[in-house]
């Protein structure tokens, strides 16, 4: 692997990790579950490219603040509640220029591990009925080997299988499927929309309607961060 691959490789599977063990500690409860509304809102973090630096900063000042409160009745049960100093720290970033920090380290799997993955969402896809994109992961299984060399270049093909899946789902859901998963958001997000931009919302209700298609459909994930 070259070291643009060891970077991004390093760079992509730390975000997600970094954020959720972070965000554990700052609460001090190890055992803490990330809700689905969580996972919806790092990755939309990293998608919009918010640098890591900025989200583990945001986590600590949101505590701190919290723990600075002479009340406080409730514990922090969602990530959403650091959501605002979240953005306060990457525009504070943007503006100093300061760089994001590149981690370097090898895909955490072997080549039979990314086969066995691929093939098995292949599978998966298959018997819910979408043929085409489970051939095209039934091919990158088999191609596993050479795709280890250029995840990155891997990733960007199974996103856009991903999006392909995520399209014909959204076709096919009726207008009460898609009221009650809005309903279940907005209940969700209700105490936090206040410490989010307009921008930041709009991302998050999309990965998380995204991800309840999917997960309705009783359809895997494809991206590689879900092999861990």
């Amino acid at each position: 692997m070259n070291e643009r691959e060891d970077n991004w490789a390093g760079n992509y599977f730390n975000y997600f990790t970094e954020v959720e063990e972070h965000f554990q500690r700052a609460r001090g409860t190890a055992l803490f579950l990330m809700s689905p509304l969580d996972w919806a809102l790092i990755e939309s973090w990293k998608n919009a490219g918010v640098p890591l630096t900025a989200v583990l900063r945001g986590i600590d000042t949101a505590f701190e603040k919290w723990r600075g409160r002479k009340s406080r009745t409730q514990m922090v049960n969602s990530l959403a509640f650091c959501a605002q100093a979240v953005l306060t720290e990457a525009q504070i970033m943007a503006g100093s220029g300061q760089a994001t920090p590149r981690p370097s380290a090898p895909a955490p799997f072997s080549a039979a591990e990314l086969e066995g993955y691929l093939a098995g969402n292949a599978v998966a896809v298959s018997a819910a009925g979408f043929p085409e994109i489970a051939a095209a992961l039934k091919k990158l299984a088999g191609e596993a080997e050479q795709h280890l060399a250029d995840l990155e270049q891997l990733e960007q093909r199974l996103t856009a299988l991903e999006e392909k899946l995520i399209a014909t789902l959204k076709s096919a859901q009726s207008e009460e499927q898609l009221f009650t998963a809005r309903r279940e958001l907005d209940g969700q997000l209700r105490p936090y929309r206040g410490k989010m931009s307009a921008e930041q919302l709009a991302m998050l209700e999309r990965q998380y309607l995204e991800r309840k298609l999917l997960e309705q459909a009783l359809l895997p994930r494809l991206i590689l961060f879900y092999m861990r």
